[in-house]
């Protein structure tokens, strides 16, 4: 059986003939990987990362010709159609594809070695699941305090007190009830827990074969994603009801909150690392509810407040947002407390929408992982420093710069910027933040016509004292623009 992965468009173009001359063999890397993710009997199979179904697969012939799609909805048709494959016959992913990783992170994939890099990397690591795992469940008791099934659920289990035995039964005890169940792991290289408590409703709903995203002596996380639709479901176990990561106690997280300063030390917006694009800014958050946030160059207000709710403590944040590419608008959620200390704060949130799940932690140190963020204050004051003219603009390939001739930019402390020629003034908004691609100078000019075509995230290629190149890559049709500025 020999099999290959290939890229293909996203308007459902059927490639003729194989775009890529590495095949991928029966018993190669990525062959044995796909096969290992999707076999849940296989005793080497890999359960620390999940595709997210439907997948769509191209089937070509012996001469690389396309006989076929077919398009696998589970990890069992996924397995079965691996398996039909006849020896000289190929296969294609169609990409981009989606996988899941073991804390929940959704990924978007686009290639072979990608995809390679990702399954080979998470079976490598073990998937995070302790060696001593069943003297951790089977010790002591646990509570429910957090279960997300396409809504927050938790309450259903208010009041039980769950106790795994080392003979593979479980039980969940309430003053009124008892639920007998069972438990057991899996054979593979990253265990999976299945749960059994029956078919009354509301314990049916922990009928599953989970995955085990962390295990300490204190709290437990599962996820389960659903083969129908896609859906992520999530389970945490705790020592003591209600704890929420941090014991649930709205008066000791409020009291660490508000003592001293804090700096975004990861912010993962659905699978992307966002972190950097706060590496500046030193959060207060002060007792009357107000938190602001202070660069050199920059102060955001907002506001945030603590609530107590079933699955434990919540965050609310709410920042002033400038602008459609402010950064601010991604901490602007009901944030789950995961866990707290004094020297760190970790929160969670998953979306409402596609499911997709972000992470925020605050800690008492600036983060150091941006080496290739650039210096946001030199650039920031090389562009307070005098006059600027569009010397270029590149919509996509269309020279677009005779549209600016006239006007000068004025680039000011306030976050706010002048585009002036002898009959008009147009005002917009201008920050320059860090990203994990480097410098990026944010834009928005609201509908103000020519300039609106400069809203963007801006990617900076280079600058001097005198000149800054930009470039944007378009989310929708992938086309480049090029911006330039020069000081007159």
């Amino acid at each position: 059986m020999i099999f290959g992965a290939y890229a293909c468009s996203e308007d459902d173009t059927q490639p003729t003939e194989n775009p890529d001359s590495s095949l991928i063999a029966n018993n190669s890397e990525l062959a044995d990987l796909l096969l290992r993710t999707s076999d849940v009997n296989n005793t080497s199979s890999i359960d620390c990362i999940d595709l997210l179904y439907p997948v769509t697969f191209f089937i070509y012939d012996s001469n690389q010709q396309q006989t076929g799609t077919q398009t696998v909805n589970s990890d069992g048709e996924l397995l079965a159609l691996l398996l039909s494959l006849e020896s000289g016959t190929y296969i294609a992913l169609q990409f981009p594809i989606s996988v899941v990783l073991q804390d929940g992170t959704v990924v978007t994939v686009n290639s072979n070695a990608e995809l390679v890099t990702l399954i080979s990397g998470c079976a490598s690591g073990g998937g995070g699941v302790p060696s001593d795992f069943e003297t951790i469940l089977t010790s002591g008791s646990w509570f429910i305090t957090y279960f997300f099934d396409d809504e927050d659920e938790t309450s259903d289990f208010a009041g039980y007190e769950f106790t795994f035995a080392t003979d593979n039964t479980a039980q969940a005890v309430s003053a009124t009830t008892t639920v007998d169940g069972s438990w057991n792991l899996t054979t593979s290289t990253t265990p999976d827990l299945i749960l059994y408590f029956g078919e009354s409703d509301p314990f049916d709903e922990l009928d599953e074969d989970w995955d085990i995203i962390e295990a300490t002596q204190d709290i437990i996380k599962l996820k389960h994603i659903s083969g129908g639709d896609g859906t992520i479901d999530f389970l945490t176990f705790e020592r003591t009801p209600n704890g929420g990561g941090g014991g649930g106690n709205t008066s000791d997280f409020v009291d660490n909150l508000t003592t001293s300063v804090w700096y975004v030390n990861l912010l993962e917006d659905d699978g992307v690392d966002e972190t950097c694009d706060y590496v500046d800014y030193e959060f207060t958050f002060n007792a009357n509810q107000t938190v602001i946030a202070t660069s050199n160059s920059n102060t955001v207000n907002g506001t945030w407040s603590a609530t107590s709710s079933n699955s434990g403590i919540d965050l609310v944040l709410n920042f002033e947002i400038t602008g459609g590419d402010d950064p601010f608008e991604d901490l602007n959620d009901d944030w789950d407390v995961i866990s707290f200390d004094a020297q760190i704060i970790k929160l969670m949130d998953v979306s409402g929408g596609n499911g997709g799940t972000d992470y925020l932690d605050f800690g008492r140190n600036p983060y150091q992982g941006c080496s290739g963020g650039g210096n946001t204050t030199e650039l920031t004051n090389i562009l307070l420093d005098g006059q600027w003219f569009v010397e270029s603009y590149i919509d996509d390939g269309d020279d677009q710069t005779i549209d600016y001739n006239g006007y000068v930019l004025t680039f000011n402390s306030d976050g706010s910027v002048l585009a002036v020629n002898n009959n008009n003034t147009i005002t917009g908004t201008w920050s320059v933040v860090t990203s994990g691609s480097g410098l990026d100078v944010n834009l928005d000019f609201g509908t103000a016509v020519p300039f609106d075509e400069f809203n963007d995230d801006w990617d900076v290629v280079t600058y001097t004292t005198t000149r800054v190149e930009l470039f944007d890559v378009s989310g929708g049709n992938g086309g480049t623009d090029y911006l330039t500025f020069q000081k007159l």
